[in-house]
């Protein structure tokens, strides 16, 4: 059974059409489910697991930079005699 029809398309969905627009054919219009369904759920996984380490990394790097700031602070605080 065919997709319902909608006036927005997801990134993912113009990626399928651009790599092959006739799978999206299948797929969109044709309601086709892909013969590789446990591939793509394992991909899903390991795209979720990126994620988290992605959004991992970007919080440590802004404790790193926030670290950073107050080491500065503290030396030039020190270096002033202010502490």
């Amino acid at each position: 059974m065919p997709k319902s029809r909608s006036r927005y398309r997801r990134a993912s969905e113009i990626g399928e059409y651009v790599y092959c627009h006739r799978a999206w054919w299948l797929h969109h219009v044709l309601g086709h489910e892909p013969g590789n369904v446990e591939a793509l759920r394992r991909g899903t996984q390991a795209h979720a697991a990126h994620g988290a380490m992605v959004r991992g990394a970007v919080w440590l790097r802004r404790a790193a930079l926030l670290l950073a700031l107050l080491a500065l602070l503290l030396m030039v605080g020190v270096a002033a005699g202010w502490l």
